[in-house]
Protein backbone atom coordinates (compact mmCIF):
# COMPACT_ATOMS: atom_id res chain seq x y z
CA UNK A 1 0.00 0.00 0.00
CA UNK A 2 1.46 3.53 -1.30
CA UNK A 3 0.30 6.98 0.71
CA UNK A 4 1.43 10.08 1.05
CA UNK A 5 2.18 12.58 3.64
CA UNK A 6 3.09 16.77 3.33
CA UNK A 7 5.51 16.04 5.89
CA UNK A 8 7.63 13.04 7.47
CA UNK A 9 8.89 13.42 10.85
CA UNK A 10 11.54 10.67 11.89
CA UNK A 11 11.97 10.93 15.67
CA UNK A 12 8.84 11.29 18.40
CA UNK A 13 11.27 12.96 21.12
CA UNK A 14 10.63 16.08 22.65
CA UNK A 15 11.58 17.91 19.88
CA UNK A 16 10.26 15.49 17.00
CA UNK A 17 6.95 15.89 18.91
CA UNK A 18 7.22 19.70 19.45
CA UNK A 19 7.49 20.12 15.57
CA UNK A 20 4.58 17.86 14.89
CA UNK A 21 2.31 19.57 17.63
CA UNK A 22 3.63 23.24 15.49
CA UNK A 23 2.68 21.55 11.97
CA UNK A 24 -0.84 20.34 13.51
CA UNK A 25 -1.45 23.89 14.61
CA UNK A 26 -0.26 25.77 11.26
CA UNK A 27 -2.89 23.56 9.36
CA UNK A 28 -0.06 21.05 8.08
CA UNK A 29 -1.08 17.45 7.39
CA UNK A 30 2.36 15.82 9.13
CA UNK A 31 3.41 12.22 10.05
CA UNK A 32 5.33 11.43 12.75
CA UNK A 33 7.42 8.19 13.27
CA UNK A 34 8.91 6.90 16.80
CA UNK A 35 10.55 3.65 16.61
CA UNK A 36 9.90 3.40 20.20
CA UNK A 37 6.66 3.45 22.45
CA UNK A 38 7.83 5.80 25.38
CA UNK A 39 5.93 5.29 28.95
CA UNK A 40 3.95 8.66 29.55
CA UNK A 41 3.81 8.95 33.92
CA UNK A 42 2.42 11.24 36.02
CA UNK A 43 3.86 10.33 38.78
CA UNK A 44 6.69 12.40 40.02
CA UNK A 45 10.20 10.90 41.17
CA UNK A 46 12.18 12.49 43.30
CA UNK A 47 15.29 11.64 41.51
CA UNK A 48 14.29 11.80 37.95
CA UNK A 49 16.18 13.91 35.42
CA UNK A 50 14.94 17.64 35.37
CA UNK A 51 15.26 19.92 32.55
CA UNK A 52 16.28 23.78 32.64
CA UNK A 53 14.06 25.83 29.70
CA UNK A 54 15.25 29.30 28.40
CA UNK A 55 12.08 31.53 28.97
CA UNK A 56 12.13 31.89 25.05
CA UNK A 57 11.29 27.85 25.09
CA UNK A 58 8.58 28.56 27.58
CA UNK A 59 7.00 31.02 25.57
CA UNK A 60 6.92 28.65 22.66
CA UNK A 61 5.39 25.63 24.70
CA UNK A 62 2.59 28.19 25.79
CA UNK A 63 2.21 29.35 22.12
CA UNK A 64 2.10 25.35 21.14
CA UNK A 65 -0.93 24.99 24.09
CA UNK A 66 1.80 22.48 25.99
CA UNK A 67 2.66 24.21 28.73
CA UNK A 68 -0.43 24.62 30.19
CA UNK A 69 -0.24 20.79 30.80
CA UNK A 70 3.16 21.22 32.75
CA UNK A 71 2.96 24.33 34.71
CA UNK A 72 2.15 23.19 37.88
CA UNK A 73 5.31 20.90 38.02
CA UNK A 74 7.69 23.67 36.83
CA UNK A 75 10.07 25.78 39.27
CA UNK A 76 10.67 29.19 38.29
CA UNK A 77 14.15 30.34 37.77
CA UNK A 78 14.70 34.21 38.93
CA UNK A 79 18.71 34.46 39.22
CA UNK A 80 21.42 32.75 37.63
CA UNK A 81 25.09 33.19 39.59
CA UNK A 82 28.07 32.28 37.31
CA UNK A 83 31.22 31.69 39.22
CA UNK A 84 34.85 30.23 38.39
CA UNK A 85 36.38 28.08 41.42
CA UNK A 86 39.43 30.12 42.39
CA UNK A 87 38.73 33.74 41.23
CA UNK A 88 36.99 36.44 42.29
CA UNK A 89 33.74 37.78 41.99
CA UNK A 90 31.17 36.42 40.46
CA UNK A 91 28.04 37.69 37.67
CA UNK A 92 24.61 37.41 38.84
CA UNK A 93 21.52 37.62 36.32
CA UNK A 94 18.18 38.35 38.03
CA UNK A 95 14.65 38.56 35.68
CA UNK A 96 14.32 41.82 37.44
CA UNK A 97 17.00 43.14 35.66
CA UNK A 98 15.22 42.43 32.58
CA UNK A 99 11.67 43.48 33.74
CA UNK A 100 10.19 39.93 34.07
CA UNK A 101 9.60 37.25 36.71
CA UNK A 102 11.21 34.96 35.91
CA UNK A 103 13.99 33.91 33.39
CA UNK A 104 13.44 30.56 32.84
CA UNK A 105 12.15 27.44 34.12
CA UNK A 106 13.33 24.01 35.92
CA UNK A 107 10.91 21.18 34.53
CA UNK A 108 10.82 16.95 34.76
CA UNK A 109 11.64 15.62 31.72
CA UNK A 110 8.63 13.61 32.71
CA UNK A 111 6.54 16.30 32.94
CA UNK A 112 7.67 17.52 29.28
CA UNK A 113 6.92 14.33 28.11
CA UNK A 114 3.54 13.79 29.38
CA UNK A 115 2.66 17.41 28.23
CA UNK A 116 4.08 16.97 24.48
CA UNK A 117 1.83 13.40 24.71
CA UNK A 118 -1.22 14.96 25.73
CA UNK A 119 -1.57 18.13 23.25
CA UNK A 120 0.02 15.90 20.54
CA UNK A 121 -3.51 13.31 21.49
CA UNK A 122 -5.37 16.79 20.82
CA UNK A 123 -3.75 17.34 16.99
CA UNK A 124 -6.01 16.18 14.41
CA UNK A 125 -3.68 16.26 11.45
CA UNK A 126 -1.35 14.31 12.93
CA UNK A 127 -0.39 10.77 12.19
CA UNK A 128 1.47 9.00 15.03
CA UNK A 129 3.43 5.71 13.85
CA UNK A 130 4.22 4.26 16.87
CA UNK A 131 6.07 1.78 16.97
CA UNK A 132 7.79 2.27 13.72
CA UNK A 133 10.20 2.36 11.66
CA UNK A 134 11.50 4.06 8.26
CA UNK A 135 14.21 2.49 5.91
CA UNK A 136 15.08 2.56 2.29
CA UNK A 137 15.13 6.50 1.55
CA UNK A 138 15.10 7.12 -1.88
CA UNK A 139 14.58 10.53 -3.50
CA UNK A 140 12.58 11.76 -6.21
CA UNK A 141 12.20 15.51 -7.67
CA UNK A 142 8.91 15.63 -5.23
CA UNK A 143 9.96 14.18 -2.08
CA UNK A 144 11.41 10.93 -0.30
CA UNK A 145 9.73 7.66 -0.66
CA UNK A 146 10.78 5.67 2.32
CA UNK A 147 9.60 2.19 3.62
CA UNK A 148 7.62 2.04 6.62
CA UNK A 149 7.03 -0.92 9.17
CA UNK A 150 4.62 -0.56 11.61
CA UNK A 151 2.73 -3.47 13.71
CA UNK A 152 3.80 -5.83 11.58
CA UNK A 153 2.97 -4.56 8.19
CA UNK A 154 5.14 -2.11 5.27
CA UNK A 155 3.94 0.39 3.21
CA UNK A 156 5.55 3.09 1.14
CA UNK A 157 5.23 6.56 2.30
CA UNK A 158 5.99 9.81 0.29
CA UNK A 159 6.39 12.82 2.04
CA UNK A 160 7.36 16.08 0.16
CA UNK A 161 9.39 16.90 3.11
CA UNK A 162 11.54 14.68 5.36
CA UNK A 163 12.41 15.74 8.58
CA UNK A 164 15.40 14.13 10.51
CA UNK A 165 14.44 14.47 14.03
CA UNK A 166 16.17 11.02 15.21
CA UNK A 167 18.64 11.90 17.54
CA UNK A 168 22.61 12.01 17.91
CA UNK A 169 22.96 9.12 15.91
CA UNK A 170 20.55 9.45 13.29
CA UNK A 171 20.05 7.30 10.38
CA UNK A 172 17.91 10.08 8.38
CA UNK A 173 21.32 12.35 8.73
CA UNK A 174 23.11 8.92 7.57
CA UNK A 175 20.70 8.10 4.57
CA UNK A 176 21.29 12.02 3.53
CA UNK A 177 25.12 11.52 3.31
CA UNK A 178 25.63 14.32 5.83
CA UNK A 179 28.67 14.11 7.37
CA UNK A 180 29.47 15.54 11.20
CA UNK A 181 32.13 17.30 12.64
CA UNK A 182 32.93 15.67 16.34
CA UNK A 183 34.48 16.20 19.53
CA UNK A 184 34.79 13.65 22.64
CA UNK A 185 35.30 16.05 25.74
CA UNK A 186 36.40 13.04 27.59
CA UNK A 187 33.81 13.70 30.08
CA UNK A 188 30.76 12.43 31.56
CA UNK A 189 27.76 14.31 33.10
CA UNK A 190 26.53 12.85 36.94
CA UNK A 191 23.29 13.68 37.64
CA UNK A 192 21.07 13.68 40.23
CA UNK A 193 19.63 15.77 43.30
CA UNK A 194 20.87 16.88 46.37
CA UNK A 195 19.39 18.58 49.24
CA UNK A 196 20.78 21.87 50.60
CA UNK A 197 20.95 23.28 54.01
CA UNK A 198 19.81 26.44 52.58
CA UNK A 199 16.93 26.48 49.87
CA UNK A 200 17.60 27.89 46.11
CA UNK A 201 14.00 30.37 46.31
CA UNK A 202 14.51 30.62 42.81
CA UNK A 203 18.62 30.90 42.14
CA UNK A 204 20.24 28.35 39.85
CA UNK A 205 24.07 28.06 39.96
CA UNK A 206 26.80 27.42 36.96
CA UNK A 207 30.33 27.31 38.71
CA UNK A 208 33.50 26.37 36.26
CA UNK A 209 36.54 24.61 37.27
CA UNK A 210 39.49 22.63 36.13
CA UNK A 211 37.56 19.80 36.52
CA UNK A 212 34.58 20.96 34.64
CA UNK A 213 31.43 23.02 35.36
CA UNK A 214 29.12 22.40 38.26
CA UNK A 215 25.37 23.25 37.94
CA UNK A 216 23.18 23.44 40.56
CA UNK A 217 19.60 23.90 39.26
CA UNK A 218 16.41 24.73 42.06
CA UNK A 219 13.28 22.06 41.83
CA UNK A 220 10.11 21.58 44.13
CA UNK A 221 10.43 20.23 47.37
CA UNK A 222 13.08 22.40 48.40
CA UNK A 223 15.45 19.61 46.43
CA UNK A 224 18.13 21.26 44.13
CA UNK A 225 19.31 19.40 40.90
CA UNK A 226 22.98 18.89 40.73
CA UNK A 227 24.86 18.25 37.69
CA UNK A 228 28.14 17.49 37.80
CA UNK A 229 30.55 17.08 35.05
CA UNK A 230 33.67 14.09 35.49
CA UNK A 231 36.46 13.13 33.57
CA UNK A 232 35.71 10.10 31.82
CA UNK A 233 38.75 8.09 33.17
CA UNK A 234 37.17 8.29 36.98
CA UNK A 235 33.38 7.86 36.33
CA UNK A 236 33.32 4.57 37.48
CA UNK A 237 35.05 5.43 40.88
CA UNK A 238 32.78 8.33 41.32
CA UNK A 239 29.86 6.17 40.86
CA UNK A 240 31.03 3.55 43.06
CA UNK A 241 31.41 5.96 46.14
CA UNK A 242 28.96 5.87 49.12
CA UNK A 243 26.59 8.67 49.43
CA UNK A 244 28.63 10.47 51.92
CA UNK A 245 31.84 10.19 49.86
CA UNK A 246 30.23 12.02 46.82
CA UNK A 247 28.62 14.63 48.73
CA UNK A 248 32.21 15.75 50.01
CA UNK A 249 33.01 15.65 46.18
CA UNK A 250 30.44 17.21 45.02
CA UNK A 251 30.89 20.11 47.92
CA UNK A 252 34.21 20.58 47.26
CA UNK A 253 33.54 21.50 43.55
CA UNK A 254 30.64 23.49 44.33
CA UNK A 255 31.59 25.34 47.16
CA UNK A 256 29.70 26.20 50.24
CA UNK A 257 26.81 28.89 48.68
CA UNK A 258 24.33 26.86 49.71
CA UNK A 259 25.35 25.61 53.09
CA UNK A 260 26.14 21.75 53.52
CA UNK A 261 24.94 18.80 50.77
CA UNK A 262 22.60 16.86 53.28
CA UNK A 263 21.22 14.23 50.86
CA UNK A 264 21.95 12.45 47.20
CA UNK A 265 19.55 10.97 44.75
CA UNK A 266 20.37 8.11 42.80
CA UNK A 267 23.08 9.09 39.99
CA UNK A 268 22.63 8.59 36.52
CA UNK A 269 25.40 9.06 33.85
CA UNK A 270 25.79 10.39 30.07
CA UNK A 271 28.87 10.73 28.09
CA UNK A 272 29.65 14.24 26.76
CA UNK A 273 30.60 14.75 22.99
CA UNK A 274 30.15 17.42 20.68
CA UNK A 275 28.31 16.42 17.23
CA UNK A 276 27.46 18.75 14.68
CA UNK A 277 26.32 18.04 11.06
CA UNK A 278 27.84 19.75 8.02
CA UNK A 279 24.69 20.81 6.90
CA UNK A 280 21.35 21.74 8.51
CA UNK A 281 19.37 20.52 4.63
CA UNK A 282 19.59 18.35 2.05
CA UNK A 283 17.44 17.85 -1.05
CA UNK A 284 13.66 18.18 0.34
CA UNK A 285 14.82 16.89 3.78
CA UNK A 286 16.27 18.84 7.11
CA UNK A 287 17.96 18.10 10.38
CA UNK A 288 16.44 19.27 13.71
CA UNK A 289 17.52 19.10 17.26
CA UNK A 290 19.97 16.44 18.39
CA UNK A 291 20.25 15.11 14.40
CA UNK A 292 21.28 18.82 13.44
CA UNK A 293 23.64 19.68 16.67
CA UNK A 294 24.34 17.30 19.87
CA UNK A 295 26.66 20.16 22.18
CA UNK A 296 27.94 20.16 25.55
CA UNK A 297 25.19 20.11 28.05
CA UNK A 298 26.87 23.54 30.04
CA UNK A 299 24.02 26.23 30.60
CA UNK A 300 21.26 23.74 29.24
CA UNK A 301 21.06 24.99 25.66
CA UNK A 302 20.46 21.61 24.25
CA UNK A 303 16.54 21.21 24.27
CA UNK A 304 16.20 25.11 23.91
CA UNK A 305 18.28 24.94 20.84
CA UNK A 306 16.13 22.30 19.24
CA UNK A 307 13.03 24.07 20.16
CA UNK A 308 14.28 26.86 18.08
CA UNK A 309 14.95 24.62 14.95
CA UNK A 310 11.43 23.73 15.14
CA UNK A 311 9.45 26.98 16.01
CA UNK A 312 11.45 28.15 13.05
CA UNK A 313 10.68 25.67 10.74
CA UNK A 314 7.36 25.28 11.12
CA UNK A 315 7.04 29.31 10.68
CA UNK A 316 8.75 28.99 7.46
CA UNK A 317 6.42 25.90 6.32
CA UNK A 318 3.04 27.93 7.70
CA UNK A 319 3.71 29.92 5.09
CA UNK A 320 5.14 27.61 2.16
CA UNK A 321 3.22 26.52 -0.94
CA UNK A 322 6.04 23.57 -1.10
CA UNK A 323 7.31 22.46 2.04
CA UNK A 324 10.41 20.61 0.04
CA UNK A 325 11.50 24.21 -1.90
CA UNK A 326 15.37 24.88 -1.81
CA UNK A 327 14.43 28.38 -0.99
CA UNK A 328 12.72 27.18 1.74
CA UNK A 329 15.28 25.01 2.90
CA UNK A 330 17.88 27.52 2.32
CA UNK A 331 15.88 30.51 4.23
CA UNK A 332 15.64 28.07 7.24
CA UNK A 333 19.33 27.11 7.26
CA UNK A 334 20.15 30.96 7.11
CA UNK A 335 17.64 31.79 10.19
CA UNK A 336 19.19 28.89 12.45
CA UNK A 337 22.72 29.93 11.35
CA UNK A 338 23.46 32.91 14.04
CA UNK A 339 21.49 30.88 16.91
CA UNK A 340 22.88 27.64 16.26
CA UNK A 341 26.49 28.84 15.66
CA UNK A 342 26.34 31.24 18.69
CA UNK A 343 25.49 28.67 20.76
CA UNK A 344 27.74 26.02 19.91
CA UNK A 345 31.05 28.36 20.10
CA UNK A 346 29.62 29.86 23.57
CA UNK A 347 29.56 25.88 24.74
CA UNK A 348 32.85 24.95 23.66
CA UNK A 349 34.86 27.86 24.25
CA UNK A 350 33.11 27.98 27.99
CA UNK A 351 34.21 24.37 28.12
CA UNK A 352 37.42 24.71 26.45
CA UNK A 353 38.46 28.30 28.23
CA UNK A 354 36.97 28.58 31.88
CA UNK A 355 37.56 24.90 32.68
CA UNK A 356 41.13 25.18 32.29
CA UNK A 357 43.31 24.37 35.01
CA UNK A 358 45.95 26.29 36.07
CA UNK A 359 45.97 29.13 38.96
CA UNK A 360 47.92 32.05 36.43
CA UNK A 361 44.60 32.63 35.00
CA UNK A 362 42.58 33.19 38.03
CA UNK A 363 43.49 37.21 37.97
CA UNK A 364 41.88 37.48 34.32
CA UNK A 365 39.10 35.00 35.19
CA UNK A 366 38.17 37.48 37.90
CA UNK A 367 39.17 40.45 35.63
CA UNK A 368 36.59 39.13 33.69
CA UNK A 369 33.56 38.01 35.56
CA UNK A 370 33.74 41.70 37.29
CA UNK A 371 33.31 43.84 33.92
CA UNK A 372 30.44 41.77 33.09
CA UNK A 373 28.89 42.49 36.77
CA UNK A 374 29.68 46.42 35.98
CA UNK A 375 28.57 47.09 32.49
CA UNK A 376 24.84 47.04 31.70
CA UNK A 377 24.94 46.51 27.84
CA UNK A 378 27.18 43.29 27.92
CA UNK A 379 24.68 41.71 31.22
CA UNK A 380 21.79 42.99 29.09
CA UNK A 381 22.81 40.82 26.29
CA UNK A 382 23.88 38.23 28.48
CA UNK A 383 20.14 38.11 29.95
CA UNK A 384 18.49 38.10 26.66
CA UNK A 385 20.83 35.27 24.93
CA UNK A 386 20.50 33.22 28.16
CA UNK A 387 16.56 33.60 27.68
CA UNK A 388 17.01 32.45 24.47
CA UNK A 389 16.55 35.22 22.60
CA UNK A 390 19.30 34.87 19.80
CA UNK A 391 19.63 36.07 16.52
CA UNK A 392 16.00 35.86 14.69
CA UNK A 393 13.53 33.79 17.06
CA UNK A 394 11.10 32.41 16.06
CA UNK A 395 7.62 34.67 16.62
CA UNK A 396 6.19 32.01 18.73
CA UNK A 397 9.34 32.38 21.21
CA UNK A 398 8.86 35.97 21.83
CA UNK A 399 7.35 38.86 24.05
CA UNK A 400 7.94 42.53 24.51
CA UNK A 401 11.25 42.78 26.55
CA UNK A 402 12.66 46.16 27.66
Amino acid sequence: MNTSCSVLVVGGGLVGTSLAIALDQAGIEVTLVEAKARPVSTQADPEERNLALARASVNGLRHLGVWRHAASEATPIRTIQVSRQGAFGSVRLHAADAGVDALGYTLPARALGAALAARLGECTRVQHKVPAKVSNFESDAQGWDVRLAEAKQEQRLHASLLVGADGTASSVREALGIGTDEYDYEQVLMVGTVRTERSLEGRAFERFSGAGPVALLPLAKDRAGLVLTIPAAEAEVVMAMDEHSYLELAQARFGWRMGRFVQAGRRQVWPIRRVAAQSLCASRAVLVGNAAQTIHPIGAQGFNLGLRDALTLAELLAVAEDPGADTLLAEYAARRKPDRDGVMRMSHGLVRLACLPGSALHPLYSLGLGMVGQCPPVRKAILRRGMGFRGQSPRAALEILP
